[in-house]
């Protein structure tokens, strides 16, 4: 199977014009991905990243969208350059970043200064006026999340619409104050950050949008699994002192409700097979995490401040 994708990625970049004079037997090496297929290419100079989508994304990713972004969020300096992108296919080719380390929870533990680095791209995204197609719409990705899985053979945790229900003073609050969105990345793994220890960058446009930008800080914060400190100095880095209960609100906020969106997200990735991780405990962790948070006083006085603007 391994040699079918190589050849596949082989025969795909050679396809493309940019890449026809390319000697057959450039390198390639197969890097990580959750759902797509990613290949570094290497032509003995210079290097690229080239992304096969996963199987099932055209489910829920709509790739013209996500090719605007990616050049969008380029352009304003905080991700490698698009060299080529196919919205038909979702082929895409980026340049790939030298001595750039491709971050993960622990690696944002033990490498000093990531996540301040990771509130700075988010400040230098959020404020670069970019403009992103896609309005990355919680409630309603819940809602298409949710068609997406009537289709399939599974079944939702059970109470998730207990909690979709409680969730609803979460989306009063939100309303009463509608804040002026930016261009947010919305999918902030750990993975999708490339740090060369002076300057973090940004990776993977598929959920991009335009949002709320404590989105961003909310959901980095519990997909590495930030601790008290690390998370204060990614704020402290994007707000370059300490926000208004207002905005602190908002990032706890998010942090629940990334957890309810995503549950759905590894559901999908369930039912479609994907053989890379369990996607099925990670839903079930994902969505008590969730409820636990939720089920915190603090988490009601988060919202309440929010209300209050």
């Amino acid at each position: 199977m391994e040699d079918q994708h190589l050849e596949r990625a082989r025969e795909t970049l050679l396809a493309i014009p940019r890449f026809r004079t390319f000697d057959r037997n450039f390198g390639l090496k197969r890097l990580g991905g959750l759902t797509n297929l990613v290949f570094q290419v290497s032509d003995g100079k210079d290097n690229y990243v080239l992304r096969f989508p996963g199987k099932g994304t055209e489910e829920y990713i709509n790739r013209t969208n996500e090719a605007q972004a990616a050049v969008e969020a380029a352009n304003s300096g905080v991700s490698p350059d698009v060299l080529h992108a196919d919205p038909a296919t979702g082929v895409m080719v980026t340049r790939f970043l030298e001595d750039a380390v491709t971050m993960s929870p622990a690696k944002f533990k033990s490498i000093r200064g990531a996540p301040a680095r990771a509130g700075e791209v988010f400040r230098r995204l959020h404020n670069s006026g970019a403009t992103f197609n896609f309005r990355f719409e919680l409630f309603s990705m819940i809602d298409d999340y949710l068609k997406v899985l009537t289709t399939k053979d599974i079944d939702l945790p059970e109470g998730y619409h207990d909690v979709v229900r409680e969730a609803a003073a979460v989306r009063a609050a939100l309303d009463t104050n509608p804040l002026p969105l930016t261009a947010c990345h919305c999918d902030p793994l750990c993975e999708n950050f490339l740090d060369t220890g002076s300057r973090m960058w940004l990776v993977d446009w598929e959920y991009s949008g335009m949002n709320d930008p404590m989105w961003d800080l909310g959901d980095l914060a519990i997909e590495g699994a930030f601790s008290p400190q690390q998370e204060e100095e990614m704020i402290a880095a994007y707000f370059g002192g300490v926000p208004s209960p207002f905005d602190r609100g908002r990032i706890v906020i998010y942090k629940a409700m990334c957890d309810l969106l995503w549950t759905l997200w590894g559901l999908i990735q369930h039912a479609n097979k994907n053989p890379v991780d369990d996607f099925w405990v990670y839903s079930l962790n994902r969505f008590e995490r969730c409820k636990a948070l939720m089920a915190t006083p603090d988490f009601d006085r988060h919202v309440e401040a929010v209300a209050r603007g």
